[in-house]
């Protein structure tokens, strides 16, 4: 029996207004129950295999301080595919231009990477503010920039700090799927007793998603 069956059939033992004809095996249920049914697993599921986007403001992550910076851009996307192979999120890297940008935006797709150029007199700023605010997810917003942060936190994306994601991207224990230790549960929670102070709900939000990246 399939997982959608085996739960079909255990909702069928326990919620009222569910058909069981004689002639009908436990596990059948009539195109009436298959609604209800369905009304309570598939938004279940859903919540079950979101994975949230990332958006990353490449330059911030990267820096701007090296002889070869161009280099340094394909290293990152490089980088960015193996993380998405293995992780399976959706990842946006934009890239400042507003000095030496074009006098478009710039949009390319690399290894299943979205790399975005600001045009000149843009900053990368601007355009990941765009992105998060007219594209409505949960975003992780990659950048140490607190403006940015704070416009994140505003349009209920989640920010995390240039350094903890380069952590991520440089651990290789990520290409073994291994996961460190949290003192923290999937909610946030504290997971040992004796520490009176609870994580404020930003904090939850940002455990939450430190624990997936």
């Amino acid at each position: 029996m399939s997982r959608c069956g085996d739960a079909a059939y255990v909702l069928k033992q326990h919620l009222p207004g569910l058909s069981q004809a004689p002639h009908q095996p436990a596990w059948q249920e009539s195109s009436h129950d298959r609604k209800v049914i369905d009304g309570i697993i598939a938004p279940s599921l859903v919540r079950r295999t979101f994975i949230a986007p990332i958006i990353i403001d490449g330059y911030n992550l990267i820096g701007i301080q090296h002889r070869d910076l161009r280099n340094k851009r394909e290293e990152l996307i490089q980088q960015l595919i193996a993380y998405k192979k293995l992780k399976g999120h959706d990842i946006i890297v934009v890239f400042d231009g507003w000095k030496t940008g074009g006098h478009r935006e710039e949009h390319a797709v690399t290894g299943g990477i979205r790399v975005i150029y600001s045009r000149l007199g843009d900053r990368a700023d601007d355009v990941i503010r765009k992105i998060i605010s007219q594209e409505k997810k949960e975003w992780i917003v990659i950048t140490s920039d607190r403006e940015i942060a704070r416009q994140a936190w505003a349009s209920g994306s989640v920010p995390v700090s240039s350094d903890d994601f380069r952590q991520r991207l440089g651990k290789d224990d990520m290409n073994r799927g291994e996961v460190s230790e949290s003192p923290y549960d999937e909610e946030g929670d504290v997971r040992k007793k004796g520490n009176p102070r609870q994580p404020s709900k930003k904090e939850k939000a940002l455990i939450r998603i430190l624990r997936k990246l």
